[in-house]
């Protein structure tokens, strides 16, 4: 568990009872930006995270940390430091986003569901910092996730579970912007679509599809 050593943020550590905890993970969304060291509250958290990657989650108090990013094996300058609030009992992809020298953190928050169903929970964000907004379909032509712009992300909606292809376009249009064939979702899990890269640009836009914490970690215990 990596705790808040500054305990002037942290009440809990005030009052014998147990901290109220959450977890995130941070995913490299930026760009054109170099890979990354990631130091949180000035330690040394993950190593050489690349472009379009996602670290593991890590259990943290409630509180303020501050978020440090350096081109991996270096600390002079950092290409962002930000500070952000992290809830109690919350689950949060952090997301550096942007093109240098304008990089910032999108929290990405992934709600957590008591007793899921048996079908599969997906949402969506958009992380292309040049793409307009834009509609996710089925090549069926049904719309999941309408008119989402940039730095937006939705709630999870239920679909059955099953292999699908999804299409990405600009909204309003039946134009494909991006084309995500043969993804497999599987019952009971939680997954979120990033939309990453740039519209006629290098690296181009892909959709990164990670199963999302709220698929396996444990509060319970906290």
């Amino acid at each position: 568990m990596f705790y808040c050593p500054e305990t002037i943020n942290n009440p809990y550590s005030l009052y014998r009872v147990s901290p109220m905890t959450s977890y995130f993970r941070v995913l490299h969304s930026s760009p054109k930006s170099p890979a990354v060291d990631v130091y949180i509250n000035d330690m040394l958290k993950f190593r050489n995270l690349t472009y379009g990657a996602f670290t593991d989650y890590i259990e943290v108090v409630t509180g303020d940390y501050n978020v440090k990013l350096y081109a991996a094996g270096t600390k002079t300058s950092p290409v962002l430091d930000k500070n952000i609030f992290v809830p109690p009992e919350k689950i949060y992809t952090v997301a550096a986003i942007g093109i240098l020298p304008n990089i910032d953190l999108l929290l990405v928050l992934e709600p957590r569901i008591i007793n899921p169903s048996d079908k599969v929970y997906i949402k969506f964000a958009h992380l292309s910092p040049n793409a307009g907004a834009v509609d996710i379909a089925l090549p069926d032509g049904k719309i999941l996730f309408r008119n989402i712009k940039y730095k937006q992300f939705t709630d999870y909606i239920e679909v059955p579970a099953g292999t699908y292809t999804l299409e990405v376009r600009p909204t309003g249009t039946t134009t494909i912007a991006l084309y995500v064939p043969n993804i497999r979702l599987k019952p009971q899990r939680f997954y979120t679509v990033y939309a990453v890269g740039l519209a006629n640009d290098r690296p181009g836009l892909q959709a990164l599809i990670p199963l999302d914490g709220s698929s396996y970690l444990d509060f319970d215990n906290n």
